[in-house]
Parts: structure tokens; sequence; C-alpha cells
């Protein structure tokens, strides 16, 4: 029964309307939920007061928030409650509960030490749309034994404010995150777009490299971006942005790391604890502080060659959200797409200076032949002539000279032959290459051996001068640095490829000749035809293995 007069009755029930729309009113759940809980002690008198939000699952509670407890109070409980004991008897039966000793129930299991005395007990469910949300619990009333009816009846309306107001202010929330959602999605399809639009534009790959890394960066607030390019079994440092410290000639294993799991698989990775994540130190990557990284392969045409490696977003979190790696696997489908259209274009850009090399040398070799070469022959023949009409000095005189001029002639013929040996437009790879083979062999004193499987056969005359120069290049190093006694040239067709193979049985070791091609000059030529090079030196000596396309 009612135990207020009508005159509270009335105070109590135009307070609890005033209650209603203060509480609507409020959008932001935490200072609701205070809220709720004060205007509950307010309206009983109870001690203390609490919120039990339920889990998913409505069997248990996923957060418990108190009123009337103080912090020491709250340390001294430990853990908060569960759902368990009479709590849990509200959870199963989501109905009004009042009990004036909440320790005589059989439900009961008593409280934890430190746990302030509590007797009398108010319970009500808040149900929103018809399922419980949570329960309002009130204890210890002041001035009395137990709760009475009237305020049953107040704590429940208050349950039915709250429920309402705790529903809206989800609905705030959740607009409220897909409106920031939506406004982050939009800008980072502008950047995205910006982005692609000024990646198209550049073709010089340094500086494409740069503009990626530093618009990469910012479009996922890294503390720091960095682009790795793969170089044979190791991944190689390529440009990077913001505060890593990572040397020029850094390389990271592919094998073995989870940076090789991302360009095998062609899909990005999140990692929380780069410590462990990574499988490789992050000082390996310049980032010996870092806490987080978003790994992001960089694919073209189904093939993954490097990845971009963002660590530690700035913010109020240093991981990287869902978000960010879609965003930034976005960015790397343009960019891929850019670097290899830079690639494309300086792999061209060298092409077309390889060939205008090759096109001068056979100028030059022709103008020599035709008029340098030609003229000092006339010149020959007519010494030899007046040899044979002069006196004995003049003839002596006369011999030397042809005995030098035949040495220059010699010596000229072997600079045309380098520029551009007639025989390989002519006659083919083979042929070209038997003269080559025999020319180091009279020049340096080596034994030389030749196996092929050509014959006369021609092939692509651009696979033909790369094969060539590769060959030239070895030979060349062989003569001059390896000290060996025999060398073999090996020229033959293997599923569909060419195979020029140069061994030796010198010191080891392949020696550079300053100012020339070089190893690096051979892999390059080699590449640009879709090839590989591939060296191996030891002890016994040195083998140049050449590896290109016939299709």
């Amino acid at each position: 029964m009612p135990t207020r007069s009508p005159d509270a009755r009335a105070a109590a029930l135009g307070r609890l309307l005033e209650v209603g729309r203060s509480l609507t009113a409020e959008l932001e759940l935490e200072p609701l939920l205070e809220r709720i809980l004060a205007t509950a002690r307010e309206l009983t008198g109870a001690r203390y007061a609490a919120i039990g939000v339920l889990d998913e699952d409505r069997r248990a509670l996923a957060r418990f928030v108190t009123a009337g407890v103080g912090a020491e109070t709250q340390a001294a409980i430990g853990h908060l409650p569960r759902g368990q004991g009479i709590l849990g008897l509200l959870i199963d039966r989501p109905e009004p509960l009042r009990l004036a000793d909440v320790s005589a129930h059989p439900r009961s299991f008593g409280f934890p030490a430190g746990h302030p005395p509590m007797r009398a007990f108010l319970g009500v469910p808040i149900l929103i749309r018809g399922e419980a949300w949570g329960n309002l619990y009130l204890t210890e009333k002041t001035g009395a034994d137990d709760f009475d009816e009237d305020d049953v009846e107040a704590v429940v309306v208050l349950a039915e404010w709250a429920a309402v107001a705790v529903h809206n202010a989800k609905l705030y929330g959740e607009a409220a995150e897909q409106r920031a959602s939506l406004q982050a999605a939009v800008g980072r399809l502008e950047a995205t777009i910006d982005v692609a639009l000024a990646l198209g534009g550049e073709t010089d790959l340094e500086a494409l490299l740069e503009l990626i890394a530093r618009r990469a960066r910012a479009l996922v607030d890294a503390d720091a971006l960095l682009i790795w390019l793969q170089d044979g079994p190791d991944l190689r440092i390529a440009a990077s942005d913001g505060s890593a410290r990572v040397p020029p000639d850094a390389a990271i294993p592919l094998e073995g790391s989870t940076s090789g799991q991302v360009i095998r698989d062609g899909r990005p990775v999140r990692i929380d604890d780069v410590r462990t994540g990574l499988r490789v130190s992050p000082a390996a990557f310049g980032m010996a502080d870092a806490r987080s990284a978003l790994l992001v392969p960089l694919v073209h045409r189904g093939r993954s060659f490097g990845l971009l490696a963002a660590f530690d977003r700035l913010g109020d979190t240093a991981t990287f959200a869902r978000d960010d790696e879609r965003a930034l696997q976005s960015f790397a489908a343009s960019a891929a797409s850019a670097v290899a259209t830079a690639r494309s274009v300086e792999a061209q850009r060298l092409r077309d200076t390889i060939a205008g090399a090759e096109r001068e040398r056979a100028r030059w070799a022709r103008e020599l032949h035709d008029e340098t070469l030609q003229g000092m022959a006339s010149l020959k023949l007519a010494l030899t002539a007046a040899s044979r009409t002069e006196g004995e000095r003049s003839r002596e005189v006369l011999a030397l000279a042809m005995d030098r001029l035949d040495g220059d002639i010699a010596a000229l013929r072997a600079i045309i032959s380098d520029l551009r040996p007639a025989a390989l437009d002519e006659l083919g790879l083979v042929a070209a290459l038997r003269t080559l083979l025999d020319r180091t062999a009279a020049d340096h004193g080596l034994a030389v051996a030749l196996t092929e499987s050509l014959g006369e056969a021609r092939i692509e005359p651009e696979i033909e001068t790369v094969a060539y120069r590769i060959a030239q290049e070895a030979l060349s190093n062989v003569a001059k640095h390896a000290r060996a006694a025999h060398v073999t040239l090996g020229i033959d067709r293997v599923d569909g490829r060419l195979v020029v193979t140069v061994g030796d049985d010198g010191v080891g070791g392949v020696a550079e000749r300053p100012g020339g091609f070089g190893l690096a000059g051979m892999r390059e030529r080699a590449a640009l035809a879709g090839g590989a090079v591939r060296i191996r030196s030891g002890a016994a000596g040195t083998t140049v293995t050449a590896t290109l396309p016939l299709d």
C-alpha cells in the first residue's frame, strides 16, 4: 500500500515528469547512467545505487556502474559482480524485486570481504522495446529498514524513462559513429582519387616513390611509412616518410618474415604487437620503438613486387583499424600500377639508350672499316711497292713501318670487332662468339673450349646482342682478373630459353672492370630482355650463366 501523503505522491510524480524530460534530453550514455543513479537515490533515499548492463546473450552482466560506493571501498571489494546470486535472479526473471533482508534470500551468495553491509534491496529491470537491457539496483534506504510500495512505483517509472533515454542515446551514438565513419570514408575516397591523379602524372621512379610514401602516410595517419621493393630473396628499402631511420642499404629477408608472407599471399596484415608479429626485429625497419604495423602488398597484374609498411597510427590508439587497411590497400593498387608504369618508362629509356649505343657502335665500326682501315690497307700496299724499288736502307725503314702498320691494323680490327662484330650481323651469334673466343685465347694465352647447340640457327637480333655483350664482358673479366688457364663457353637452347655459360678455373671472385660494362651491366641487360644472370664464384673458379627468353 502507498505510504506517502497525497501531496508527497504528487510532488514525486511531478519530479518524475521533470526527470523524464531531463533524461531523454541527454544523448551521451555515460552521463545519462550517472544521472539515472543520482535520481534513483534522490527519489527513494537509497544509500547505494547501481546499474548492471547485460551482455549480448542477456545471461550475465557486462558492466556494473555504481553510485554511493567510494573508490577505496570499490578497491577493497575487488572484482565487480557478474550477475550471480540475487542479481542473477533479476536477470532470470526481469520484474521488480523488493527484499527486506537480501542475505536471507535462498539465492544470496553473501558479500565479499570489504563489501559494506546491505539489507534492504530493490531491483527493477530496464526494458528496451520489451527486451532486458539492464537492471537498476538500490540498497539501504536512509531512515527506514525497507523500501516501500511508493519507492517501487517511482523506480519502475524511472526505469521506463531510463529505457527511453538509453535507447535514444544508443541511437544517437550509432548515428554519430555512422556519420563519422561515412565522413572518414568520403575523405579517404577523395584522398585516394587525389593520390591516383597525382601518381598518374609522375614517371620519375624516385620522385614517384617519395610521393607514394608521403601520401600513404597521410592517408592512414601513420607515424612512419616505408616502401620496400623485392630484390631477389630480400626486400630492400626504396623510400620512406616520417620518423623511420632506416639505412639506405637495409634489407628484409622474404624467408621467415611476415613481410615475405605478405608478398607470397598478396594480402595485407595488421600487427598489434610488432615485437612478435613482424618475425624480424622492428629495428630492421628503422622503427625500433614501434608498437603496431600495417603491411600492404604492392600488386601489379597478380604479382606482388613490394609492400607498404605503416607503423604506429597517430591519435588515440596506435593500432590500425580495418578501415585503415582497406584505405591503404585501395591506395596500394593505384601505387603499384604507377610504380610499374614508371619502371616500364625507365626500362624503356635505358633500352633506348642501349639500342642507341649499339647503333653508334655499328656506325663507328662501319666508318673505321670503310674509311680508316681501308686507307691503312692502301697505305700498306703503297709501302710494299716502294720497298721493291728503293735502296737497302729505305727498304729497312719501310719494312719497319709495314710491321707497325700490321700491328695497328690488327688492333683496329679488334676495336671494330668489339664495337660491333660483323659476324654477329652476318653469320649469327655462334660465329661471333667463336671469333671472340679465339681472339681471347690468342691475346691472353688461354686454353678455350666452345660447346653449342644452336648451329647456324638465327634468333631475335636483340637477344643475340644481349647474349654477345654478356659473354664479351665475362670473357674480359676472366682474361684480366681471374688468372685462369682454361675457359669454356657454352651456348644452348633449353626449354624455350637461351642459356649462355662462361666458366673458368681461376682464383675465384669476380672483379668489376673500372668504368666498364661490369656485372651490374650484365644483369641490367639481361633483365631488360626478360632474363637473368647468375654468378657462382669460389676457389675452383667462376661461372657466369645468362638465361634469356627466346619467345
